[in-house]
């Protein structure tokens, strides 16, 4: 089953978003399987940020997910990193479609709620950054044949 990492960055959490956009990957139909929350060390910020360190950005990027509070998550199901990424929507929330979670509470670029894996490969190395194995918990959800043939 593919898993991929989202979390909701300080923004989500200082607005009081976080049950909210938990819902809507539960509604879904994907099965939480990891859930933290946590104060971001600048350490695990720059390794989670590596690909941007090159970029004038790099800096706020870093310095935005340490301000405070973040609840990361790892979510399991069919398709769950393409459909996770839709769900979010588009970088910049005034671009993001409505019906999306950057489109509909979204604001500013600079304050867009959540991250997410954008491919498979970027999913398990993010996982592993943020999570140890023991971490993660395989379950079913008794809901789970309804769902998938």
């Amino acid at each position: 089953m593919e898993r991929t990492f989202l979390a909701i960055k300080p923004d989500g959490v200082q607005r009081g978003l976080v049950g909210d956009i938990i819902r809507r990957f539960e509604n879904k139909g994907f099965t939480l399987v990891g859930l933290k929350f946590t104060k971001v060390s600048r350490e695990l910020a720059e390794q989670h940020y590596d690909v941007h360190k090159e970029r004038p950005f790099f800096g706020n990027l870093v310095g935005f997910i340490t301000s405070g509070p973040v609840v990361a998550m790892v979510w399991e199901g069919d398709g769950v990193v393409t459909t996770a990424r839709k769900m979010i929507g588009a970088t910049n929330p005034l671009t993001a479609e409505l019906g999306t979670i950057r489109g509909d509470f979204g604001i500013n670029i600079g304050r867009n709620l959540i991250h997410g894996s954008d491919a498979i490969e970027t999913a398990q190395r993010e996982i592993a950054l943020w999570f140890k194995d023991e971490e993660l918990v395989g379950w079913q959800p008794h809901l789970t044949p309804w769902l998938h043939e």
